[in-house]
């Protein structure tokens, strides 16, 4: 049952991380408009288990006006309200709380700050840090996002010896080209499962700038600017869509036999193994897999 919407408010980022698996950067094409954001929360409130919604990019903070009136909307319409940032406007603790007192008089329900050294972290006064600080001052609900950088490991029991990649990087978008060299690989055939998204019957999707539904960024199901969200998913049939019915059949290793593409090369997880039969799979299904600078391509 479908609760939360997260708008990938833009793609844009003052950062350009190489494990951003959407591949944002400051050239990155796509920012919402007041009107349609506010579109897409009366599309929302069309469907009644929706009570979430999370603003989130790229960098939100980018666009603090859009932002800040984006969350008095949504919170105004009944729906709980989220932002994840990467902190890097909170350049002090007073500017911090500058910036997080008028989000604290609308009411957010959680605030997620990139915290670790994947995002530039520099110590008890970074930017992440500081807007921490200032949003527990302020009575925020606060956490912060921890990415460990990928490294090899082994577990017998689990692997047979077999080494394999730890930490949370998910290898799609720029860490497929950025972050798995040197990194072990796996026969393709063990990604048999998504283990991530909840594929048949999603709790959340994404909806970026561009009007597209993401089941998985990435994957679209579909585009609010031409059919209302409640009609996308009473129309949605996950296991006809040609993306997500071969990964329920079988994952990733699904995906790749069911257009024959090449794996012999392994995979170093499941994500990577996804995400470079779908970037083979653009031009073919170019309503479902966008838009393109997802995948590290330039329209």
């Amino acid at each position: 049952m479908l609760t939360g919407v997260h708008f990938l408010l833009t793609y844009k980022c003052v950062y350009e991380c190489d494990h951003c698996f959407l591949y944002c950067s400051p050239s990155a094409d796509g920012v919402f408009t007041i009107s349609k954001v506010r579109a897409a929360l009366d599309q929302m409130k069309e469907i009644k288990s929706i009570d979430t919604s999370y603003f989130e990019g790229g960098e939100p903070f980018m666009f603090y006006p859009l932002m800040v009136e984006s969350l008095r909307l949504a919170k105004g319409m009944g729906f709980k309200v989220g932002i994840v940032t990467n902190g890097y406007w909170a350049i002090s603790r007073d500017d911090a709380l500058l910036w997080l007192e008028p989000l604290a008089k609308i009411g957010i329900s959680d605030f997620s700050v990139s915290d670790d050294e994947l995002h530039g972290d520099e110590g008890k006064d970074s930017p992440a840090k500081c807007a921490i600080a200032a949003a527990r001052k302020l009575g925020i609900s606060c956490e912060s996002i921890c990415i460990e950088a990928p490294k090899v490991m082994r577990d017998d029991k689990k692997w047979h010896g077999e080494p394999v990649v730890g930490g949370d990087v998910l290898f799609k978008g720029r860490a497929v080209d950025k972050l798995i060299e040197g990194l072990p690989r796996r026969d393709y055939s063990v990604f048999n499962e998504c283990p991530h998204e909840e594929l048949g019957s999603p709790e959340r999707i994404h909806l970026d700038p561009f009007g597209n539904v993401h089941i998985c960024q990435g994957i679209s199901i579909g585009n609010i600017n031409e059919y209302p969200l409640k009609k996308i998913f009473e129309n949605y049939k996950p296991k006809t869509h040609p993306i997500i019915g071969p990964l329920l059949r079988g994952g990733p290793a699904e995906l790749a036999r069911e257009y024959k593409l090449d794996i012999s090369d392994g995979f170093v997880d499941a994500c990577h193994l996804c995400f470079e039969v779908r970037r083979n799979l653009l031009d073919r299904f170019p309503d479902c897999l966008t838009p393109k600078q997802i995948y590290g391509i330039s329209d």
